[in-house]
């Protein structure tokens, strides 16, 4: 079977599409597939099924009620009874990475709130994966999907060191259908040389640091729109407006609730100040917990998650970081 030759301008984000749950999961399995990196196996300890997902998926790990992390689902779709995360030890950790490898053992339980997509597969006839370092996780399960659809597709995988790479065992089995680029082997994936051409029926994939993401960007500027689909592990700079933010107005309207918000507070601080129940997590525009729909007001996003479709759209906003260009906003909370 062959995939439809299908790019979306503005793919929908599975939002609604499965059914989004906070639970207590047990570390069924931890294992190391690479220096620095853990794959752990999440279960419910009473063996229950968890809810679908599907590639490019992410959940939270709630390891204290203050530490909060978003990592990206890098198992198996169809297995309803495990889930699995590959977490990266980062150097720079402000104390997710180092919880799950410090704390995290097997038979240890983690609250999880999730699924949520932000990073939706869409159908096409044709795929090139690009990820530089833990970027492969959510790379892996679309993978499998182009597989399992009979799409032609090939992967480009950079990282520092074979040894700091996960999961290249695995995918090197594809042959030559994958690229493995150690940067101290074969130097940095020439990214302006690999899109160089632009292709009306592919849908390049990127996930990595910010530095592969801005190249990918840059190099598929003259691609159709839609081509591209990254996700960011960092907020991406947004400039100031020059003439610095305005107040403006949230009205609530589910819960009849109307808040100020001024300059140098947020949207999610000014409405859970007032006794509205929101969820957040990242709180830079990363992760999507706290996306909700906008119904009446032009949003002023400052996200990172939104593609430019649905900037333009209006219909939704990320409230931990965006802000109002229109002196009132309605949303859905």
């Amino acid at each position: 079977m062959t995939a439809p030759n299908v790019i979306a301008d503005s793919p929908q984000r599975s939002k609604s599409a499965y059914r989004e749950v906070e639970l207590d999961l047990q570390v069924r399995k931890r294992e190391t597939v690479a220096e620095g990196v853990v794959v752990l196996t999440l279960a419910d300890p009473d063996d229950a099924d968890l809810p679908d997902w599907s590639p490019g998926a992410h959940i939270d790990l709630m390891m204290t009620p203050t530490l909060v992390r978003q990592y990206s689902l890098c198992g198996d779709t169809s297995n309803r009874k495990e889930w699995q995360v590959g977490v990266l030890l980062d150097p720079a950790s402000r104390g997710g990475s180092q919880f799950v490898h410090d704390s995290l053992s097997e038979g240890a339980t983690v609250r999880v709130r999730g699924p949520r997509n932000h990073f939706p597969f869409v159908n096409s006839r044709k795929y090139t994966f690009i990820a530089g370092g833990i970027g492969i996780t959510p790379m892996v399960p679309m993978i499998g999907a182009a597989i399992s659809t009979g799409a032609d597709w090939r992967l480009l995988y950079g990282g520092r060191s074979r040894k700091t790479m996960a999961f290249v065992d695995d995918l090197e089995k594809h042959g030559d259908r994958v690229v493995i680029s150690p940067k101290d082997e074969t130097g940095r994936i020439d990214i302006a040389a690999e899109l160089a051409e632009a292709q009306n029926d592919t849908v390049v994939y990127c996930c990595g640091p910010e530095g592969l993401l801005t190249a990918v960007e840059k190099a598929c500027d003259h691609w159709p729109a839609g081509s591209l689909q990254v996700e960011r592990f960092a907020a991406k700079a947004v400039e100031p407006a020059p003439e610095g933010d305005a107040p403006f107005v949230v009205e609530c309207q589910r819960s009849g609730v109307t808040v100020d918000v001024p300059p140098g507070k947020t949207i999610y601080d000014a409405v859970e100040a007032v006794g509205v129940d929101v969820l957040g997590s990242c709180m830079e525009g990363v992760c999507g917990t706290c996306e909700c729909d906008v119904l009446e007001g032009t949003p002023d996003h400052r996200d990172s998650v939104l593609s430019d479709a649905e900037r333009d759209s209006g219909d939704t906003i990320l409230i931990c970081v965006s802000r109002s260009r229109s002196e009132r906003l309605v949303l859905d909370l």
